[in-house]
Formats: C-alpha cells, structure tokens, sequence
C-alpha cells in the first residue's frame, strides 16, 4: 500500500497533475475543496484572470458532477455513479487544465455526446450566441440547472473541450471532460 501511494504520485506529476479528488462529492465538499484550490493558486503567483479561469472551470465541473448524481439518486445505479467522480487540476506545456470525470448511465450518453460536440464546433462569437440563446429558454423540467456550464467553460476554455465517454458495461460509461486554460 504504501509503495502503490508513491506509484500515483509519479503517475500524477508525469501527467502534469497537480492536485486531485476522487470520490463522491457534496455541496459542503465543494466549497471546500473550492478554497483549497484558490489558496493553492494563489499561492502560485499565477494572474488573477487565470486563478479565477481554473477556479470556475473547478467549480462548473464539480457542480456538474453533483447535479448529475442528485438526478440519479432513484436510480439503480446511483451508488456506483456518486462515487465514481474525480476532478484534477494540472499543467501542461499547452496552459493549465481542469479534467474531470464520473460514470454517467448509458441513456444518457448519446445526448450529452451530441451537445458536447455541437459546443465544440462553435467559435468564441458562436458560444456567446448560444449562451444567450439559452440563457433566455425556460429551464427544463426535472432539471438541477439552466444548461450553461458546458458553454460557459467552452468560452472560459483557451482551446476546444475535449471528453469521451467509453462504455463500461450495459448500463454505465465513464464520462471524461477536459478543459485548457
């Protein structure tokens, strides 16, 4: 055990990673890893805009994963699914990056995959129109959010989102967000 905790730790800075949280999240978790995280950057002497980038990316993506959980908390897969979130913050030669990533059941992949793609192939001036576009639509029934947080990090993003989704067996799949500040 103890050599397999120093094994992920080469394993994390060999990916640039710099910090890391797994397992299931909560409002109260967030918040505070929240701060953690701006008190670490902060103590990087990194530009205010970029402390605030990373931050909100941190955040959206976390909430994201929440609000997906308390929306399965009926579902036969809800265990498995609150419990498999990770979030990571590192660096790379390219900027830094918040990737996060959590099992999703597999009803809702081809959905989230169609969004993301259509998010993806926008430029800056087409996210903003669509940000607006859904600003101004009623927030869907059953719904934990208005559908903002994949846009925004697109805007907040200095290059294209990148995710997959990669089946895990017939009801789950595991979703992975990266986004490049």
């Amino acid at each position: 055990m103890l050599t397999d905790m120093l094994n992920v730790q080469h394993l994390l800075r060999s990916r640039g990673i710099l910090i890391s949280f797994t397992g299931k999240l909560s409002q109260a978790l967030i918040v505070e890893y929240g701060e953690a995280v701006k008190s670490y950057l902060e103590t990087e002497n990194r530009p205010k805009n970029e402390v605030f980038n990373i931050f909100s990316l941190f955040i959206e993506q976390t909430q994201n994963i929440n609000n997906y959980c308390a929306v399965k908390t009926e579902s036969s897969n809800y265990e498995e699914i609150a419990h498999s979130s990770i979030v990571t913050i590192g660096k790379t030669g390219s900027g830094s990056f918040v990737c996060s990533g959590n099992l999703i059941e597999n009803a809702n992949s081809e959905a989230l995959q169609t969004y993301l793609d259509t998010i993806i192939s926008l430029d800056k001036t087409g996210l903003k129109t669509l940000y607006k576009t859904v600003l101004k639509q009623e927030v869907p029934e059953g719904s934990r959010g208005a559908g903002l947080g994949l846009i925004d990090m697109a805007r907040k993003a200095s290059a294209p989102l990148e995710y997959s989704i990669v089946k895990q067996d017939e009801a789950l799949s595991f979703f992975t967000l990266k986004a490049i500040v």
